[in-house]
């Protein structure tokens, strides 16, 4: 499926049956007044083609437009001309354009022994059924069709510009005028041979229709040939002649004809003209950018030597003041010289390894690592608990982005200027697939059990065919048992309840970065339970194989750090396909990540809400549920919902699968305020019921969409050069915006949040995954194609505005080299390059430090704001055991 459609040459040839089903689309009253009522009506020929395909022609919207364009200029000009070909014959199409464009009554036409008949509308059963399958066709523009219908035959023609110009019949030729006139010209004609003059001379007695659509009875009336009368001494064929062609010059159509066509020649070159202006503007623009990119490279190289040479030498003073060399000086007491080399740097103290500097800079970033919020530096509510005044000042830019949204929703029809919503993972490719499914005779069931309460766990019926659903879509070695199954309304409810159950107020839970923001709602906000980061990056360094790549190594960083504060870590939570990266995990991964949680007794939450999601075959899902043998089954607790897979977010059902019975009572008790309806209920169990539909019908149709939709946004993103995450699970791609940042700070990535959200399109940002690199940002990609297309349009504008400002300030700006901070990204490993740094152990802590010195200067303008003078000021003392130090050396 071809998502931007393609441009196709004006000589496309369609036949008359095709007319007519374009004419019928066409012609309906809801079209035509949805093309008066809109300057760019592109995307309501797409729908006249969607509709066409489903009738077996395959057009595109642009065809359909040119068509209906080139109609148009061929009923304009014979209803220019006043009056139609003679010979009997007219163009098939006229009247049903006439009737569309001057509100005429609808008529239909049969061609009959080369002469026009009306028709009358057919009636009857036929009609009926034809009127019925075009309205539910035209079901997309959201009106019913006209009553009136229309149907044309046509002769069979090989081709549209037959149909649109027919060629003339030897009818069309002049019969007027007297006998002796008739006679004298065949006499000349016989008369002449083919070296004299006169056989060289054109004697235009029959008229044919010209390519313009002008005729010679236009340009000559026949009625003035009668009135040539001979003339002594003259021969009767140059008289005539002459006649005729004095009084086509007076004619004041021709004068017209020429200054229509004079004026048609100027325009053009006034157009060639303009468009010659404009390349060469265009080459100028792009010679200025590529010298402005060549300075901000050498001046980029340059400082990056000279920040190397620099700490090249504090390394070396470091060096030899550790083997305690007779150059060492004391250090007053209380100062940290990796401390004070870590701040002249511009890296945020502490010293150590490159984990450990970022843990300190993210720390520093936040208000409380692992609490989120202090309720003490806002103003308190006297009607809230302390528990509410966080939930009510717990605000972030999803929940902002997500009001405005709905406060102002973009609607093809009713409001075509909303925000597009590319920030809420949805799936809206399938409602019709499942909204047919769901009002089918078998899903309407209302029984007294139905009504009533139910075990707390969900019904019988639906665990039970949860349990056969979940063993053969995840590929268990065994059935899975009913009794381990526990249903509530959505996987946010889930979250909340393990939490709940598994840690005590001010614990914590262990998740890798960036991850869905809206757990930390339902883990934290519910019952005061903390979340610990491990965070990743997009750089490939020592183990790490790919970016954002999620190891044992640094959850157990992050496990230690944490407990080294004094928080106790209860569970760890993954995510499998990962959200927002798209990360599928594999067994041999999903292994070490058990056996890492069973070393130190931490309960894991595996949440696979995305396991039929997984769109492309070259990528395989595998599920905890799927292993032969799980390393501590009684802490290892799966959680699965439909409102993903079977894109059906507002059924808010969402199931547990533990073997730990202990926990499975203790959620069961919360069900109480979780707990989903009966009939919903019974919904769910005759769909995951369904298999043959969902494995043949269902899931094909889904992986399909999916893959047609990421390519369309994928190669978007490539034409525009910003790099992504290339993954073949969710609805979402990670695309990396650094570029488009002024500075590498989250102020600058909300900043840049707001003006797409200025444009109309919502996206989510990497603050609200707790990215650690500011200028992430998330994309959802499964919606419509016309939506997609808006979307990326009013992407495409937001991002070369901020181009084009980004490179007058680098111009107004020529010494300054603080736009490293949208450096190309593409040294970061996204899709494009696989950079590997050194992974000998004699030169990782250093490589790890050059590293994040380079990444320093690329994200953060900290060395045009601390100035050596300015650092002096504030830090005497740091700045005089510096100074002493390279003194020394």
């Amino acid at each position: 499926m071809d998502f931007r459609g393609k441009k196709y040459e004006r000589g496309s040839n369609w036949s008359d049956p095709e007319v007519v089903e374009l004419l019928q689309l066409w012609a309906d009253e809801s079209v035509q007044l949805e093309l008066e009522s809109c300057l760019r009506n592109q995307h309501v020929f797409n729908r006249i083609a969607e509709v066409l395909r489903e009738k077996g022609i395959h057009r595109t919207g642009d065809q359909c437009r040119e068509k209906i364009k080139k109609m148009k200029l061929e009923y304009r000009r014979i209803k220019d001309n006043s009056k139609a070909p003679r010979g009997g014959r007219t163009w098939k199409f006229y009247e049903v354009m006439d009737r569309v464009l001057t509100s005429r009554p609808a008529l239909a036409y049969g061609s009959l022994s080369g002469s026009m008949m009306a028709q009358q509308v057919l009636q009857g059963s036929m009609v009926e059924s034809y009127h019925h399958q075009f309205a539910s066709s035209a079901l997309p523009f959201g009106h019913s069709q006209h009553p009136e219908l229309m149907e044309i035959k046509c002769e069979e023609v090989n081709s549209d510009e037959h149909c649109l110009t027919p060629e003339p019949p030897p009818a069309m030729s002049y019969q007027q005028g007297s006998p002796e006139e008739h006679e004298m010209e065949r006499a000349f004609l016989e008369r002449a041979q083919n070296d004299s003059p006169i056989s060289r001379v054109e004697i235009p007695i029959e008229t044919s229709v010209s390519p313009s659509g002008f005729s010679e009875p236009n340009m000559a009336n026949s009625s003035r040939i009668q009135n040539v009368v001979p003339r002594p001494g003259f021969s009767a064929l140059h008289r005539l002649r002459k006649k005729r062609k004095g009084q086509r010059v007076k004619d004041p159509l021709d004068d017209l004809l020429l200054k229509t066509l004079t004026s048609q020649r100027a325009m053009e070159e006034r157009f060639l003209q303009m468009e010659e202006r404009r390349f060469q503007r265009d080459l100028d623009v792009e010679e200025r950018r590529m010298q402005l990119e060549q300075r901000r490279f050498e001046l980029e190289r340059e400082h990056e030597f000279r920040m190397f040479s620099v700490f090249a030498q504090m390394l070396s003073i470091l060096k030899q003041s550790h083997s305690g060399s007779s150059s060492s000086v004391a250090m007053p007491r209380g100062v940290d010289f990796s401390q004070a080399l870590s701040e002249i740097a511009g890296m945020g103290g502490g010293g150590g390894n490159l984990q450990d500097m970022r843990a300190r800079l993210l720390t520093e970033r936040r208000v409380d690592m692992y609490g989120f919020c202090n309720p003490s530096d806002f103003q308190r509510s006297p009607y809230l608990s302390a528990r509410g005044n966080i939930a009510n000042i717990f605000r972030g830019s999803t929940e902002e982005g997500y009001k405005a949204y709905h406060a102002d929703k973009y609607d093809e029809d009713k409001n075509p200027n909303g925000i597009i919503n590319f920030g809420t993972s949805e799936n809206k490719l399938c409602f019709d697939l499942m909204s047919k499914r769901l009002t089918q005779t078998d899903m309407n069931l209302m029984e007294p059990p139905l009504l009533q309460y139910p075990d707390w766990k969900g019904h019988m019926f639906l665990r039970e065919e949860v349990a056969r659903f979940l063993t053969y879509y995840c590929k268990a070695p065994a059935p899975l048992k009913a009794e381990n199954v526990i249903v509530l309304n959505g996987c946010g409810s889930l979250f909340s309840a393990l939490a709940t159950v598994l840690c005590d107020p001010g614990e914590a839970v262990l998740i890798a970065t960036p991850f869905y923001g809206g757990i930390t709602q339902s883990v934290f906000l519910y019952g005061n339970v903390k979340l610990v980061y491990a965070y990743l990056d997009s750089k490939i360094t020592g183990t790490s194989t790919r970016p954002f790549q999620l190891t044992v190594e640094k959850l157990e960083k992050a496990l230690q750090d944490a407990r080294a504060e004094g928080v106790t870590v209860r569970a760890l939570i993954l995510l499998n396909p990962q959200n927002p990266l798209g990360d599928i995990y594999s067994l041999s991964e999903l292994r070490d990540y058990l056996e890492f949680a069973k070393r130190h007794e931490l309960h894991v939450i595996v949440d696979e809400i995305y396991m039929l999601s997984v769109f492309d075959e070259s990528a395989t899902f595998h599920s905890v549920l799927g292993m032969d043998r799980l390393p501590d089954p009684q802490r290892t607790h799966v959680m699965w919902g439909i409102s993903k897979d079977f894109a059906v977010s507002g059924i808010r059902f969402g199931t547990l699968y533990t073997e730990n019975q202990d926990v499975a009572n203790a959620v069961a008790s919360l069900c109480y305020f979780h707990g989903v309806c009966g009939p919903v209920q019974h919904k769910v169990a005759q769909l995951l019921r369904d298999r043959d539909w969902i494995s043949q019908v269902y899931l094909r149709a889904n992986h399909a969409r999916l893959k047609a939709a990421h390519t369309y946004v994928t190669d978007e993103l490539k034409t525009l050069g910003v790099p992504f995450l290339n993954r073949n699970a969710g609805f979402f791609v990670w695309i990396d915006f650094r570029k488009y940042l002024r500075t590498g700070t989250f102020e600058e990535e909300m900043l840049l949040w707001r003006r797409f959200l200025d444009n109309k399109v919502l996206l989510s940002c990497g603050k609200a995954f707790e990215c650690s690199e500011p200028g992430w940002f998330r994309i959802i990609f499964a919606d419509k194609t016309h939506r997609l297309q808006l979307g990326m349009q009013r992407i495409r504008k937001v991002l070369e505005e901020r181009e084009q400002e980004i490179l007058a300030e680098e111009k107004e700006r020529p010494c300054q080299s603080d736009q490293d901070g949208k450096a190309d990204s593409t040294d970061e490993v996204i899709f494009v390059s696989r950079h590997q740094e050194p992974t000998c152990a004699g030169s990782s802590n250093l490589g790890d430090l050059i590293g994040l010195l380079q990444q320093q200067m690329r994200s953060s303008d900290w060395l045009q704001k601390n100035t050596a003078e300015q650092f002096a000021q504030e830090k005497p003392e740091i700045y005089d055991v510096f100074s002493k130090l390279v003194g020394k050396q």
